[in-house]
């Protein structure tokens, strides 16, 4: 991803690819699909079909929009939630941008007013529109609406612990994508940093006592202040460099193995910023610091839930050789008849970030949005006929009976050699 702020493309979705697997548009694609058909009159029914279909989805839409202020927190509610599945799985560029200062009142409105989950359901919902409206002047509006809200709500001590920690993620996310001056992104970062420094050891030694939640908002504040560092100047990472690259390790003795993971990955992402800058970076505590990832990347803590030390030996096991030796474990994300490689800690941490609020949809993002395609460089989408759209289905299915055969051959081999010392130490 490029370290300028600004990027090119306006974030436009003229001319958007229909989903092939989301439930809502079934009747689209399918009529999609019939449109090659030899048959003009099967054409034509599947062309009312969709248009009748787009409307009955449009009008479901707009009454959503009516009811974020309704009277009853409930329906509120359910209708911010309605907008963000919608949201979260097509493409809604035309429709938003006509409409994109109401939702905004919305939001607004709902984050002021409401309390804990829906002010949380309103925080997403910002941020699932500044996506679909893309980097340009529309989500700048949207942003400059809802920013000092975000700001008030985190920097409130006695505002609900759920919209602080919504609030930490959204204006992290937000910001990446609708803010127009990078200073701005700097003031932004300093106030994540305001939050999660305060999980930091002390002076004397000792370590701050936090609540759960507490703890959970500053990670969220840390995942944040990772994501924006992917946007910052040389000049500005070496300054970040000198001045937390000493103290978060320390936040890797933390009990939450969510803040631990956001440590370790936000280190990672750390040394491979500072080795771009400059390739013989070095840091003085390296060799201390080695050491305590490669204690959690084998911790058999018997303290410690299993699956938190599943989860944290996977994700160590990679810090510790990106601190070590540059490495990153390449990982291939498939959508459609495209395919996009994870290749370093800044790709990864951006990813990670869409997904959390796309959810299942990310795989259609990639295929249709064109603002998250030129964030990760793919260029405009790609259009699939009904003909690339049987021979996707058919791969599918062979890569499912492969799969399937593997699982049962790897499901007897460990079942014949299994040895229960394996898990000793484990419980």
């Amino acid at each position: 991803m490029p370290k300028s702020k600004k990027r090119n493309g306006r974030g436009r979705q003229h001319g958007a690819v229909q989903p092939f697997s989301d439930e809502d548009a079934s009747i689209e694609t399918l009529s999609h699909c019939s449109s090659f058909s030899d048959s003009t009159s099967m054409a034509e029914e599947g062309g009312e079909a969709e248009d009748t279909a787009q409307e009955d989805f449009q009008y479901k839409l707009k009454v959503y929009i009516d009811c974020t202020v309704d009277k009853s927190a409930k329906t509120r509610q359910g209708a911010l939630d309605g907008l963000k599945t919608a949201m979260a799985t097509k493409i809604l560029y035309e429709f938003l941008l006509e409409r994109r200062m109401t939702v905004t009142d919305s939001i607004e409105r709902c984050l002021k007013k409401g309390k804990g989950e829906e002010q949380r359901a309103a925080a997403s919902l910002a941020c699932l529109l500044c996506i679909q409206l893309g980097s340009g002047i529309e989500s700048e509006e949207v942003f400059k609406t809802l920013k000092p809200i975000f700001k008030t709500i985190l920097s409130d001590g006695t505002a609900s612990i759920q919209a602080r920690q919504a609030c930490a993620t959204g204006l992290g996310l937000c910001t990446l994508v609708a803010e127009d001056d990078i200073l701005d992104v700097y003031a932004t970062m300093e106030c994540f940093e305001s939050l999660f420094t305060c999980s930091y050891v002390r002076k004397d030694g000792s370590r701050p006592s936090l609540s759960p939640q507490a703890t959970q908002l500053h990670t969220n504040a840390l995942l944040s202040w990772a994501l924006l560092l992917t946007i910052c100047s040389a000049s500005h990472i070496t300054t970040i460099i000198h001045k937390h690259l000493a103290k978060l390790p320390r936040l890797l003795e933390s009990e939450d193995v969510n803040m631990r993971i956001a440590a370790g990955e936000t280190i990672a992402l750390l040394f491979e910023l500072a080795r771009d800058v400059n390739p013989e970076f070095d840091c003085e505590d390296w060799e201390p610091l080695c050491s305590k990832l490669n204690a959690l990347a084998t911790d058999c803590n018997k303290h410690r839930a299993k699956t938190d030390k599943r989860k944290q030996r996977s994700v160590f096991r990679d810090v510790l050789k990106a601190v070590e030796e540059g490495d990153f474990q390449t990982e291939t994300i498939r959508f459609g008849t495209e395919r996009m490689v994870i290749d370093s800690w800044v790709r990864k941490r951006t990813y990670d970030a869409f997904r959390e609020f796309v959810g299942s949809g990310m795989n259609y993002h990639l295929q249709a949005n064109e603002f998250i395609r030129d964030v990760f460089g793919l260029g405009p989408p790609v259009l699939i006929d009904s003909a690339a759209l049987k021979a996707m289905k058919s791969s599918r299915l062979e890569r499912h009976l492969y799969n399937a055969a593997a699982f049962k051959a790897r499901t007897k081999a460990r079942n014949k050699f299994r040895d229960k010392r394996v898990d000793v130490g484990e419980f």
